[in-house]
């Protein structure tokens, strides 16, 4: 069982669909549960992570700098095969120990990004291990959610949420941009690309078959992905250049953010009453 204090943040992650206050508020937090190595028991932990691109995300194994491993690294060392929670998702992950030169770069970028985990390393004879999460690809989307009209708004705060992170991690980057945030703004943009690229697929044409008089909200929407995949294009070029300056990326970031909020809320406003209406 988990101790009290991680008890109070999974129930609080749980419930608010990943949004917790105190030591993690305004972070990047996930629920890992691993298998137990002895009990064979679910395990559930609170954990930060770092984003690392292509259905992946890193976790560190620091302990807060203690000298052994925590528990949960010796489960999936064990057991591989993990459940991910992270804000309105669920899925299953397979675990990969980074070594080497990998596992020392992805150290790197953690300790620019925030410099605790430097921190934590001198507190411990220990190298502290740097964990890949690949996201196993299992169907649709486990999302937590009363309804789909719920969903589509649960997953939209998340990149509202995601895009709030990014603006204060920018304006607090100092002369250059890291590499971790880097990542961060790229990963952002895959996220967002993927979203809109599965509706124009999937739900706006189920949605257009069943609700003729939608044809021009979605008509709209359609035009704005184009337009927000433009900027989004716009924004991983700047974030590519060599001496990318965080002063254009947050003003280009900030900028996304305005278009993706207008079309977000126009959105819900059309389909939320339609996915969750006894029509649908």
């Amino acid at each position: 069982m988990p101790n009290d204090f991680n008890r109070r943040i999974i129930e609080e992650f749980r419930a608010h669909g990943g949004r917790v206050g105190g030591p993690f508020e305004g972070g990047r937090l996930l629920l890992l549960t691993t298998t137990g190595a002895r009990s064979g028991a679910p395990h559930t932990t609170p954990l930060g992570y770092l984003p690392d691109g292509g259905g992946r995300v890193l976790v560190i194994a620091s302990a807060a700098g203690a000298p052994r491993h925590p528990a949960w690294f010796h489960n999936l060392v064990a057991h591989p095969r993990v459940t991910v929670e992270a804000g309105v998702f669920t899925y299953e992950a397979e675990a990969l120990v980074l070594e080497g030169a990998e596992r020392d770069h992805a150290f790197a970028r953690a300790a620019e990004a925030d410099p605790g985990w430097s921190a934590y390393q001198d507190w411990t004879e220990r190298v502290l291990p740097v964990v890949a999460l690949q996201e196993i690809p299992a169907g649709p989307p486990n999302i937590a959610a009363s309804s789909a009209g719920a969903a589509l708004k649960a997953v939209h705060d998340g990149f509202r949420r995601e895009l709030a992170l990014l603006r204060t991690e920018i304006a607090a980057s100092g002369p250059g941009l890291g590499a971790q945030l880097r990542i961060n703004c790229l990963t952002l943009c895959q996220g967002l690309h993927n979203h809109h690229t599965g509706e124009d697929a999937g739900m706006f044409p189920m949605l257009n078959r069943g609700h003729p008089e939608l044809a021009p909200a979605l008509e709209r929407m359609r035009q704005e992905h184009e337009k927000l995949a433009v900027l989004l294009v716009e924004l991983q070029q700047v974030i590519s250049a060599q001496d990318a300056d965080p002063a254009r990326v947050l003003a280009e970031v900030e900028r996304l953010t305005g278009e993706v909020e207008r079309h977000l809320d126009y959105e819900e406003e059309q389909l939320i009453p339609i996915l969750d209406g006894s029509a649908c």
